[in-house]
C-alpha cells in the first residue's frame, strides 16, 4: 500500500523548501528575500504496529497522530491474571 496510513489515509504531500536571505524588517532590516525554491515531500510519521480489527490482530502502518488520538485499538499482550479457584 506504500506510504499511507491505514486508519486516516495520510500520505506524502508535495510542497516547497524556501531558501531566504536578509534581515527581517522587525529586526531593522529591509526584509527577507526568497533566493531559491526547491520541491520536497512532507511524509507522514508512520509506525508499523499491531492493531485489533474485528477481533483479528493485524500488523499495519498507522500514523502517530492516529495512535495518540486513540483511533486504533491495541491488542492485549497477555491475558489478565486471575486467582486460581481452590
Amino acid at each position: 500500500m506504500g506510504m499511507q496510513c491505514a486508519i486516516t489515509g495520510k500520505k506524502p504531500v508535495l510542497g516547497y523548501r524556501y531558501k531566504r536571505r536578509g534581515k527581517a524588517k522587525y529586526l531593522g532590516g529591509v526584509g527577507r528575500k526568497v533566493t531559491g525554491k526547491t520541491r520536497r515531500k512532507f511524509k507522514p510519521n508512520l509506525q508499523r504496529i499491531k492493531i485489533e480489527i474485528n477481533g483479528k490482530v493485524k500488523r499495519v502502518r498507522v500514523s502517530v497522530k492516529a495512535i495518540r488520538s486513540g483511533l486504533v485499538k491495541r491488542p492485549l499482550q497477555r491475558k489478565p491474571f486471575q486467582m486460581p479457584t481452590l
